[in-house]
């Protein structure tokens, strides 16, 4: 006895049966991946450190050359160099106040890295969300075409509403998964930059107590 071949679908044509709730999701993981490359590339630049910065800045500081340890932290774009800039244009004011301006400049940094990842936390927690509702949707069409067709209804028309309606659970998580990963793996390397953020400033706040120890 010869089997039939169930007739195959191509990803589209799933995508189409997923119905209205398929297009939120679309956008949602259009912008995820988006958010993801313009984050990752902005991080990658922030990064970047250049080993011998703070040692030509604590050679200014020590000799006394404030405007061109400044004029160097202007010419590297980078939130080590404008946080050391922070604390060299307070310099000469209570120890007290330059470390709060330095942490204030560190957090305004990490918060400019961090912009648009609330977004993809959001689309971790709501696209799974939106995907079960397409779903539930689904089953009540189909139950209602069912009642509507009465004796008449078969079980093939009950499973194609069935896997139709399935199909936005399966996208909902797909868009959810990726946007997981992605917050998760951008978390990490802004929190690597702000532990060296604050190592950069313990750094800094050791060199201004240096030449005071020495007199």
């Amino acid at each position: 006895m010869e089997t039939v071949a169930a007739p195959s679908m191509s990803l589209w044509e799933l995508c189409l049966q997923g119905g209205w709730t398929m297009l939120p999701l679309a956008v949602l993981l259009i912008w995820c991946i988006y958010v993801f490359f313009e984050r990752y590339l902005a991080i990658k630049a922030a990064e970047h450190e250049d080993e011998n910065f703070m040692k030509r800045i604590r050679g200014y500081i020590l000799e006394g050359e404030t405007q061109s340890a400044l004029n160097l932290c202007y010419a590297t774009p980078t939130p080590y160099a404008r946080l050391i800039a922070k604390g060299i244009s307070r310099i000469g004011r209570p120890m007290n106040d330059v470390l709060v301006a330095i942490e204030n400049t560190g957090n305004l940094e990490i918060a400019t890295l961090s912009r648009g990842l609330p977004w993809l936390a959001t689309t971790a927690a709501g696209a799974p969300m939106i995907g079960f509702l397409g779903t539930v949707i689904g089953m009540v069409q189909a139950f209602y075409a069912i009642a509507q067709a009465g004796s008449s209804a078969t079980i093939d028309s009950f499973a194609d509403g069935i896997y139709a309606a399935l199909v936005t659970t399966v996208a909902g998580l797909v868009v959810g998964i990726v946007a997981l990963f992605a917050y998760n793996f951008l978390v990490a390397r802004i929190n690597k930059i702000m532990n060296r953020l604050e190592a950069r400033t313990m750094d800094f706040m050791d060199l201004l107590n240096e030449p005071a120890s020495k007199h």
